[in-house]
């Protein structure tokens, strides 16, 4: 028997898809990412550089701030205008139905070729999609574009989500110099803080890609520990020959 034959007596557990949120989690894992890391490099540049805890603290909440409404908006104004490209395009197909249709249906017929489909099978399929110009638009706007409606973002729902997860991500390295600490005890604890933070959310991301959660989250962990590093040595010589 071959190694590869398939035990059919044996039920594989199925497994349901992310649903709605999917479109989402970019900015789910960019918003707390983000945070992590560019809070903790700014931080650890500062420190570095030899500022004191409270000027510490001033510059990592204004960076949290500022980080937050900036990427908030960013992704407002990215989002926006790619569901606007969506809709002119989608407007410009309807008017290609109207005034060019035999070029789209040929368009589609290609398309479905491509998939694998026989070109006398491609041709059945697109002869019943010529009946609905509804359902015509949905599959050219999955085939030619890429979308459907289920995965299309809401610029809001993408603003507050990255901007709100930012500011998470930020509180790892801001929290701890609202004590009394040196700027050198406080640093530290926003290393420890942010590297368990980066390992967790490096692992967290795995619901969505089903990958190995030790290795994302070791990836992430080593990622933002080299930009760390990196910028507290940028400060450190800053502070030297400043």
């Amino acid at each position: 028997m071959s190694d590869s034959t398939v035990d059919t007596d044996t039920e594989v557990p199925y497994i349901d898809h992310l649903g709605d949120s999917r479109q989402y989690w970019r900015d789910i894992i960019l918003g707390v990412n983000d945070g992590l890391v560019s809070m903790f490099l700014l931080v650890a540049a500062v420190v570095g550089g030899g500022l004191d805890t409270a000027q510490v603290l001033l510059t990592g909440v204004g960076g949290a701030i500022a980080g937050a409404i900036s990427m908030g908006v960013g992704e407002y104004i990215a989002t926006k205008s790619q569901e606007e490209i969506f809709d002119r395009e989608m407007a410009l197909e309807r008017e290609h139905l109207v005034h060019h249709r035999q070029r789209e249906l040929a368009e589609l017929t290609d398309m479905f070729v491509e998939t694998g489909l026989d070109s006398e099978v491609a041709a059945g399929v697109v002869a019943a999609y010529n009946d609905d110009d509804e359902a015509m638009m949905k599959i050219m706007m999955a085939l030619e574009f890429g979308v459907i409606d289920q995965e299309r973002r809401n610029p809001w729902v993408a603003m507050i989500v990255s901007s709100g997860l930012f500011l998470t991500g930020s509180l790892p390295s801001v929290l701890p110099f609202m004590f009394d600490v040196t700027p050198t005890a406080g640093l530290t604890a926003a290393a420890i803080l942010a590297s368990a933070a980066l390992f967790l959310v490096g692992a967290v991301k795995t619901v969505a890609t089903r990958g190995s959660w030790w290795r994302s989250g070791a990836e992430n962990f080593l990622l933002g520990g080299f930009g760390a590093i990196v910028s507290y040595l940028v400060g450190t010589w800053y502070g030297a020959n400043a």
